[in-house]
């Protein structure tokens, strides 16, 4: 590097992204304080130290979302390309969003920019015909899932497994425990409610957890319901679906940690939110009404395992009931989350099946070994 500061491009399209990003950042100017960030980065990110030239974390997409995101992913594209032919870079990181990043992971492989692929895409579940994508232009590949390693370098990707970057926080002790006391009362069962952090997964699921919560408070009117409000982003649409309710419910902005370990049940929608419902120990019904249409005509085909929600995929077994890619009526998911909750000792055993399928992601330093893995990278190629 010729005795300069080691400048490392970096993107991340989501807010879990971003948030995981930030980590990353902070890790890597402990171990190597000189290194600068540029690159694709939301508020987190921001704040982390990292320079942002996109933002586009309030955009990103998913399923059929992505094709109203096409128009902005292109600028991202075109922005980021420009930036890594203009300046001397040393490494670029890339965060899950694979739909994106690996079209950008080409770009910068081509211009002779090491890649660092930080959240592999679950290439393992569905579209394995992009493994080569993969393979040709990230130079390494931090996977945070304990068998994607085996399975990734079986496809020629040099990958290590690292850890889960959700786990830092509840092994370093940032759980808000002092509110949790207050959520809870003697016998009054707590219902959680997760719609996720992007406004058209909540547009599609919350409107359905609101009527298992309508259901559940009919047969049991002592419950108590939260909605967890990831971000300002999805603020406004949770306030109309909850307004529309006939059953109150709590919201919780920003830290919704107090709310998942005091409640009884969790309702999720599907993605990473059900592993943070996991590590605190919370059995969970997972819930998640993407498009029939879609589903029946492509993503049937592309699916290659036998549970779509990470609990039951590393579990290898239903250890929490899922409902997805899509549902016809929430009645049977009503039903099932009340007999969950007359039931001690079913709750009891879905709190032991996930502590047992959350140990191997217990790996700490997730962030740090990832940042270790950057600085090797940019620093030796």
């Amino acid at each position: 590097m010729d005795g300069r500061k080691p400048l490392v491009f970096i993107s991340a399209a989501e807010p879990s992204a971003d948030l995981h990003g930030a980590a990353l950042i902070r890790a890597t100017l402990r171990l190597c304080p000189d290194t600068r960030f540029v690159g694709v980065a939301g508020p987190k990110m921001a704040a982390a130290g990292c320079d942002r030239i996109y933002d586009f974390s309030q955009h990103s997409a998913m399923l059929l979302g992505a094709i109203g995101a096409a128009g902005r992913a292109i600028s991202m594209l075109t922005t980021c390309e420009n930036h890594l032919r203009r300046y001397p870079f040393d490494a670029a990181v890339v965060i899950d969003s694979p739909t994106l990043h690996l079209p950008l992971a080409a770009k910068a492989h081509a211009i002779g920019v090491p890649v660092l692929y930080y959240i592999a895409p679950q290439m393992w579940a569905w579209g394995a015909y992009r493994i080569h994508k993969l393979r040709n232009n990230a130079d390494r590949v931090a996977v945070i899932l304990p068998f994607e390693e085996e399975y990734f370098r079986s496809q020629g990707v040099d990958a290590t497994y690292v850890g889960h970057p959700l786990a830092e926080g509840h092994e370093s002790g940032m759980i808000a425990a002092g509110g949790i006391d207050g959520i809870r009362s003697c016998d009054r069962p707590v219902v959680a409610l997760l719609p996720g952090s992007r406004e058209h997964v909540v547009r599609e699921v919350l409107s359905g957890q609101m009527r298992v919560a309508e259901a559940i408070a009919a047969e049991l009117p002592n419950a108590t319901f939260g909605v967890s409000v990831a971000n300002r982003q999805v603020e406004r649409e949770i306030n109309n679906v909850a307004a529309a309710s006939t059953v109150p419910v709590g919201l919780w902005p920003d830290n919704n940690a107090a709310l998942i370990r005091a409640a009884s049940l969790a309702l999720v929608a599907s993605g990473t939110a059900t592993l943070d419902v996991a590590l605190h120990g919370t059995p969970m019904i997972v819930m998640y009404n993407a498009s029939r249409l879609f589903y029946q005509l492509v993503g049937r085909w592309m699916v290659r395992v036998p549970y779509l929600s990470l609990p039951n995929i590393l579990a290898g077994r239903e250890i929490v009931p899922e409902y997805m890619p899509y549902y016809r009526s929430t009645a049977p998911i009503a039903k099932h989350a009340i007999e969950l909750l007359r039931s001690e000792e079913a709750l009891r055993k879905m709190r032991a099946d996930l502590a047992e399928m959350v140990e191997p992601l217990r790996r700490p330093r997730a962030s740090e070994r990832t940042a270790e893995m950057l600085i090797e990278l940019a620093t030796h190629g």
